[in-house]
């Protein structure tokens, strides 16, 4: 069992030099501007395979005896580390086999094929790709390398925290994103080693807490499902050894929303014109996060720009998220008397806010209702807008929280039809790859009749479809059990208040 100076040794000793070069730590003005202290991005977005995990990946391969090497190797990746690994195979001449989750951006499919690696996808999540890449390590005899749970891999990793200090002198924290605890645990045996009054802040989506739940139980937690938006770190369970050094190293963990990703990858494309990929620009939100909280102003900052492997098609839904990540956007939904002049003065009311989006449904001859994006600052406005909107008696129910109208009704603006009276609006996630849609229909194949579905995917982590069931009042329990046993994620949106006025 190592310790932290044994770790610091290996981290100096680390082959990873053979291929690589130091990466540029930046200060980035309009970051560091916005929150008034000193950000520097370490730009792991700049290596060979666009990521981080090529350190460890290498350096663990380099490890090898040359007959380990030559009898294969075998991993499980959602991607970065794949390229990693298939990169060093081709350096060292060696065959890799790489197991990939069936969820896995086609970018990252694509860029390990082209390394010369095999490809297999299996698994909805990488617990499953792993123990089917075990699987065939025992089978075929391959040398199984672990992205993260692995001394060799996280000294690779550590080289980083040694490149920080040699870049710079002064710093306070340094934001690194967690999946498994690789980087982390590598980053911080080194920075603790050399200067343990500097803090180790990690940065996990609050879909994909292993380790920040692990940490506070003081156990290894197994999670039961996790949110794959950020693929990178999407793991359910740390590893043994990355979590016995992150216990030591590691002084808090930040958790973070997928609109709050989004606004991140928005703020490092408009400091460095590059696109991070979600987990590479998670550290950039755990930042701004915890200035926010903590209200610091004046510190040094350095935060791990991890990766910049992302599809293409997945920029919609980043963009679109963005906004209400930065929270410059409200969304209501507004009552108006169904008169001449009532819309008229609902926009005068507004007081110069421009709207970002509308939505009308006549609900009766009396009343109107409106579905409204509205343009913001920032909160303060927000609740000066909101407080205006009392003043002048305006009725309205905020939506800007609401999945569901986030993602389904700002697109699916409808009405009831009167003879539903026992429709029950059900909203569901799965994980999104080429067939999914079809396996949720299969499954959905029931004696109740659809009355309403709305599906989107547009380069998203999952698949999201809201769904109108009739289901009579006789039916409650049989109709719960038969959710329960569907196995997908479900929410029933049924009282929604956007649900019962829009759809």
């Amino acid at each position: 069992m190592l310790s932290l100076s044994d770790y610091k040794e290996k981290i100096e000793k680390a082959k990873v030099y053979e291929i690589l070069e130091p990466t540029n730590l930046d200060l980035v003005n309009n970051l560091s501007e916005r929150y008034s202290n000193n950000i520097y991005l370490k730009r792991e977005d700049l290596q060979k395979v666009f990521s981080f995990k090529i350190r460890g990946a290498f350096n663990k391969i380099a490890s090898l005896t040359k007959e380990e090497r030559e009898k294969g190797i075998v991993t499980a990746s959602a991607g970065n580390h794949a390229q990693g690994v298939a990169f060093s195979g081709t350096y060292f001449s060696c065959n890799t086999c790489i197991v990939m989750p069936k969820t896995t951006p086609l970018i990252k499919i694509k860029a390990v094929k082209k390394l010369g690696a095999t490809v297999v996808l299996e698994g909805d999540s990488f617990q499953e790709s792993e123990a089917h890449a075990r699987n065939l390590a025992e089978e075929k005899g391959f040398s199984f390398v672990h992205p993260y749970d692995d001394e060799e891999v996280i000294a690779g990793q550590g080289t980083i925290g040694k490149e920080i200090l040699d870049q710079l002198s002064d710093i306070d924290a340094i934001f690194v994103p967690i999946g498994g605890g690789g980087i982390a645990a590598g980053i911080g045996a080194y920075v603790k080693s050399v200067n343990p009054s500097i803090k180790i802040i990690g940065v996990e989506p609050i879909e994909a807490a292993s380790m920040h739940d692990s940490l506070i139980a003081k156990e290894r937690i197994k999670l039961d499902w996790v949110g794959n938006f950020a693929d990178g770190v999407a793991v359910k369970q740390v590893g043994v050894e990355t979590f016995r050094v992150c216990q030591q190293v590691v002084d808090s963990v930040v958790l973070i929303h997928t609109d709050e990703i989004c606004s991140a990858i928005k703020d490092g494309f408009e400091d460095t014109r590059v696109l991070l990929e979600p987990a590479g620009a998670l550290a950039i939100a755990g930042a701004k996060k915890y200035i926010k909280l903590k209200k610091v102003e004046n510190k040094n900052f350095v935060v791990i720009a991890s990766g910049a492997n992302v599809n293409f098609s997945r920029l919609s839904h980043v963009s679109e998220r963005a906004q209400l990540g930065e929270k410059k956007e409200v969304i209501l939904q507004v009552e108006l008397g169904e008169k001449a002049g009532e819309l008229q003065r609902f926009c005068q009311n507004l007081e110069n806010h421009s709207i970002s989006e509308f939505n009308y449904r006549y609900s009766d001859s009396k009343e109107a209702h409106i579905f409204v994006g509205i343009s913001i600052e920032n909160q303060s406005d927000k609740i000066s807008l909101l407080s205006h909107l009392d003043e002048c008696g305006v009725k309205y129910e905020d939506l800007t929280n609401s999945e569901m109208a986030k993602v389904h009704v700002r697109h699916l603006i409808g009405g009831k039809a009167p003879s539903l009276e026992n429709e029950r609006i059900v909203r569901f996630e799965f994980p999104e790859r080429p067939g999914a849609l079809m396996n949720f229909l299969e499954h959905l194949n029931s004696k109740w009749n659809i009355t309403l579905f709305h599906y989107r995917s547009h380069g998203s982590d999952r698949g999201r479809v809201l769904i109108g069931l009739d289901v009579c009042n006789s039916d409650d329990l049989e109709f719960q059990e038969f959710l329960e046993e569907l196995n997908y994620n479900y929410w029933d949106e049924t009282q929604n208040i956007a649900c019962k006025t829009f759809l």
